[in-house]
């Protein structure tokens, strides 16, 4: 971007040149077009100028670009976008292109951001920083092979772009090439010591190779450089740095079985202001997972069945001496670990024959190819959220998670919910207050270090169908048949070393119970998924053609995958 910025200095300097009654013209000018001005004295500055109307075409481009370089500074994109659009209307320029795109990407709209690259790209001449920044609106698209392609151009106009390197290297860590990243990571360190994001990112690598002392040395200076010199590029969304540094080392500490730490750490980055969509995608990270290492619950039995619903563990005391209580010694990374729910003896809807036999049938088949399984049949809400946290806690150490649900299922304000059997509505209570947040799950797999595979066999049908269309007339609230396209796959999640989620049936389509013992989805699963070495989109590739064949077209399985490379359940 100092390049840009460059580039519209040359314009600032001939517009404040001109002839102009205008001693207060001449102050405004220099506070309003300096990148290092503070954000307000800034946009102050400039709308001071506009509003003296004396300016048109090219020269009011210009202050419109520097307003909103202002409020670049202070995270408010939306007003971003508004005053490059108004300066690319007036005269289109690199610059103008590059600021808006580069918003567009912090709130989460990458396919807009590539966009405005290309047409920047295309007024000329090439750029690195423009290169650099359309490869993250790709990385963001999780279209890593493009990525590393525009990091390329950007690498090879400026040799001694450590952020290029960085993000290159985040690139490469997220298809699976560790090494290759950590070479990237580690030429950015050497070109800038002084940045802490590179240190950040190698927290992550250190994670994902099992090496938790590293990831905390190394999230701990970049914790300390960001604090101690708050990265001051215009580019960077204010407070962005300290919170993705607290998130890291909150999970190295949290791996490693220091609880306290990692509370510590995760509460740090709830505490900071979050205005980018990533920052914000960290913070919901750091809100489920402070939750999961708060409760000071045991865990449960792994493998051990749970036929019938248990009644909820009261929480041991909270320890108030100085020594924190015992963290459970960590699992052996790379474990493979599997959540299986499965709910059909509803007290309060319509109850369901199969849940249970579909969910002991999936549990059957991971065990057979070396999953460590909490299962669960017919939990209530204490139980199922209690096996649920549980199974989020253990699975910050896991290589591979598994979720899988059978039961009912319902969206409400286009959020997904799970259903626990003792779910009633009451007069006055929260809809949701007795479901289990689907989105909750996912924003705790969230943490780009784990292969996550989700299958949901729901809805069979929408238990609150009738009762949401008589709880009253607020539009806020809509129940609607099915399950909703999952909102954890939108602007900012990360989704770690790839997500596939899986349904029954198409998003806002109901799934069938079926007629048998299983469900028709759930009957061709377990039948599939231990088949070695067939790969996992494959495998749910011959399970919907199964459904479809089996429904009559009825119900037809859909899936979403960001999964990075082949992944197997079933070893080849």
């Amino acid at each position: 971007m100092r390049r840009l910025l460059v580039a519209l200095t040359l314009l600032t300097a001939f517009l404040w040149s001109a002839p102009a009654g205008a001693q207060a013209r001449n102050q405004l000018g220099p506070l309003c077009t300096t990148d290092t001005t503070p954000a307000d004295k800034m946009i102050d500055a400039c709308n001071k100028i506009i509003a003296l109307k004396v300016f048109r075409g090219e020269q009011l481009a210009t202050i419109h670009f520097w307003r909103a370089v202002g409020w670049n500074k202070k995270g408010d994109y939306s007003k971003v976008i508004t005053d490059a659009t108004e300066a690319i209307r007036l005269h289109p320029s690199q610059a103008a292109y590059n600021l808006r795109g580069s918003a567009y990407y912090d709130k989460g709209d990458y396919e807009i951001a590539i966009s405005d690259f290309d047409d920047a790209l295309k007024l000329g001449p090439p750029s690195g920083t423009i290169f650099h920044n359309r490869g993250n609106a790709w990385r963001g698209k999780h279209d890593y092979a493009k990525a590393i392609a525009d990091y390329d151009m950007a690498i090879k106009a400026d040799p001694k772009s450590a952020f290029s390197f960085q993000n290159r290297g985040i690139s490469k860590q997220a298809l699976g090439d560790l090494d290759g990243a950590l070479a990237d990571i580690n030429q950015a360190i050497r070109l800038d010591p002084s940045l802490p994001q590179p240190l950040i990112n190698r927290t992550a690598i250190w994670r994902a190779k099992g090496d938790l002392d590293r990831a905390i040395a190394d999230g701990s200076e970049a914790i300390r450089l960001a604090r101690d010199k708050p990265p001051a590029n215009i580019m960077t969304p204010p407070n962005s740095v300290l919170i993705s540094g607290y998130t890291h080392r909150a999970l190295a500490y949290e791996a490693k079985g220091d609880y306290a730490r990692a509370r510590d750490d995760y509460n740090a980055t709830l505490a900071i202001v979050a205005s980018d969509a990533g920052s914000k995608a960290n913070q919901a990270t750091a809100k489920v997972r402070l939750s999961l290492v708060t409760d000071a619950s045991a865990p449960i039995p792994r493998d051990a069945p749970s036929p019938t619903p248990q009644p909820a563990m009261t929480p041991a005391p909270q320890q108030t001496g100085a020594a924190p209580a015992a963290s459970p010694t960590p699992a052996i990374r790379g474990a493979r670990m599997a959540l299986i729910i499965g709910n059909g003896a509803y007290a309060h809807v319509k109850a369901l024959p199969n849940p249970a036999n579909d969910a002991r049938a999936v549990a059957r088949s991971l065990r057979d190819i070396g999953f460590t399984v909490s299962e669960g049949i017919d939990l209530d809400r204490a139980a199922m959220q209690k096996m649920t946290r549980d199974f989020l806690r253990e699975a910050a150490r896991a290589q591979v998670a598994v979720v899988y649900y059978a039961g009912h299922g319902v969206q409400v304000d286009g959020r997904n919910y799970l259903i626990p059997v003792d779910v009633a509505l009451k007069p006055g209570t929260a809809m949701t207050d007795g479901m289990i947040d689907m989105d909750t799950i996912m924003a705790g797999l969230d943490d780009q270090v784990r292969t996550n595979i989700l299958i949901f066999d729901a809805c069979r049908n929408n238990p609150m169908a009738q009762q949401v269309a008589s709880a009253g007339t607020n539009r806020g609230i809509e129940g609607a048949s099915g399950l909703a396209a999952p909102t954890s796959l939108g602007s900012g999640a990360t989704l770690g070393a790839g997500t596939l989620i899986a349904f029954a049936t198409a998003p806002g389509q109901v799934a069938l119970d079926g007629e048998g013992a299983n469900s028709p989805f759930s009957a061709a699963l377990s039948r599939h998924l231990g088949t070695p070495g067939l790969e996992v989109q494959q495998m749910l590739t011959r399970v919907r053609a199964e459904v479809v064949s089996s429904t009559k077209n009825k119900q037809v399985p859909w899936s979403n995958s960001s999964l990075l490379g082949e992944v197997y359940l079933a070893e080849k």
